[in-house]
């Protein structure tokens, strides 16, 4: 923004004194720092007032970089609440834990079951996968071993954005695998022995009050981060999640994760 004050004058002008210059100085500033609230506020009848459509896709196997939560003030500002907060966030999740055997009650068994019974690609049936996976973790807290998470917030605006995060976060842990697998119930594979297990969750949910942060520092910060997930994948009948996607390794019954392959794989975990 540039201010320029010109007048014509036929006699000799008199040189500035301190006191015009610094009255000149503060007029520009003024008028310099009101610049950007100015043109925010001229975007407002520009904003969009309507959510997109959900696209909703639902993958089952394996495991995530880290990331941090970017919010922008003016954004928030005219962005329109919904249920769960204001505009989108895409979020992840993701926990390390000993399991002592693969029996009907380990978190294998738990993962093929809910991957099995995952109802299709609709708003319900996908926060559901979200709340069982996510209860499941919980009851299993005093086996886990490490944990981390990261988000990004984006405006309605932007839920192209938000949506090519998700998937460009649920490639990067698939391309980590030759292939995902799901053994079918009733399998005769013989289980392996005790192992390290990791469970990945990708979710982008609408709002901006689910909890994401604090996983890995605490085992009660891991514990708010999922348990956020899971009560929120439930409100307004689960219509406020836009996707989900779910990994785990080892999927396969006679495979065994070493603490060496917990740590060349996901090295952004925190040890509890």
């Amino acid at each position: 923004f540039f201010f320029r004050h010109t007048t014509h004058n036929t006699t000799k002008s008199k040189p500035k004194t301190k006191d015009t210059m610094r009255q000149t100085s503060l007029l520009t500033l003024i008028l310099f720092c009101l610049t950007p609230i100015t043109s925010s506020f001229g975007t407002q009848s520009l904003l969009s007032r309507t959510f997109r459509e959900n696209k909703l896709k639902c993958i089952h196997s394996r495991p995530v970089k880290s990331s941090s939560t970017q919010l922008n003030f003016f954004d928030k500002v005219f962005e329109e609440s919904g249920p769960l907060g204001k505009g989108i966030t895409v979020g992840k999740v993701q926990v390390a834990l000993l399991c002592s055997d693969r029996s009907s009650n380990s978190i294998f068994s738990i993962l093929e079951k809910s991957a099995g019974n995952a109802g299709g690609n609709s708003n319900r049936a996908l926060s559901q996968l979200a709340n069982e996976v996510c209860l499941a973790l919980l009851r299993k807290s005093d086996d886990w071993s490490a944990a981390c998470s990261s988000s990004k917030w984006f405006s309605q605006n932007d839920s192209a954005k938000a949506e090519s995060l998700c998937n460009e976060w649920s490639n990067q842990e698939a391309a980590k695998f030759e292939k995902e697998y799901i053994p079918k119930p009733g399998s005769e594979e013989k289980a392996g022995g005790p192992t390290t297990a990791v469970v990945s969750i990708v979710i982008e949910i609408q709002g901006d009050t689910t909890e994401f942060n604090g996983a890995g520092f605490s085992l009660s910060g891991t514990r708010e981060v999922i348990s956020s997930i899971a009560s929120d994948a439930q409100v307004e009948f689960g219509d406020c999640v836009n996707a989900v996607e779910v990994f785990w390794t080892p999927s396969e019954r006679n495979e065994v994760l070493t603490k060496n392959d917990v740590i060349i794989d996901f090295p952004e975990l925190v040890d509890l």
